[in-house]
């Protein structure tokens, strides 16, 4: 992991919007991005930094989610 992690965070944010969104999954911005921004940060925090994990499993937990309005639900 190289680079400040907010800057890393975004970076892996914005991989798994755009994948998201590239196939029309994203229905509320505000909503998804929120998800997205809840589950990598959970993802962190249990000691997670590979790039591709944290991306795939935001993704994953976002298409499998339950409740689109739990905002923390991490892997």
């Amino acid at each position: 992991m190289a680079g400040p992690l907010p800057i890393l965070v975004e970076s892996w944010l914005q991989i798994a919007w755009e994948f998201l969104d590239g196939l029309g999954e994203v229905a509320d911005p505000q909503e998804t991005a929120e998800f997205l921004l809840s589950n990598i940060n959970c993802q962190i925090l249990k000691g997670e930094r590979r790039r591709l994990a944290l991306s795939n499993r935001a993704i994953d937990s976002y298409r499998q989610r339950q409740n689109p309005l739990q905002l923390d639900s991490c892997w």
